[in-house]
């Protein structure tokens, strides 16, 4: 178990109260009606699984109800940042 910082509530939540909703800055594909089988596999099932630090989408489901970003790690579970979408974008988060 770890806890969230809620960007929107300003407060510490449990993780129970929120839901993972994906890897973070994955762009939706321009011309969705070129692409064959398999590209769209690549963009709805596949995803990098990276081991360390990287950003993922949250909903606080049991609060705001609202979309966040956050960056954690995947070998310690530690929540490094929060940030809101108009906070931080793909090509400024590292």
């Amino acid at each position: 178990m770890f806890s969230i910082h809620c960007p929107y509530c300003k407060e510490p939540r449990d993780q129970n109260e929120f839901s993972p909703a994906g890897e973070a800055f994955i762009a939706r594909p321009e011309n969705p009606e070129a692409l064959g089988d398999e590209e769209w596999a690549d963009y709805v099932f596949y995803r990098t699984n990276l081991k360390g630090d990287h950003w993922e989408q949250w909903v606080h489901t049991s609060g705001c109800r609202k979309y966040f970003l956050v960056k954690r790690s995947t070998i310690s579970h530690e929540v490094i940042e929060v940030a809101t979408f108009e906070e931080i974008d793909s090509e400024n988060a590292s």
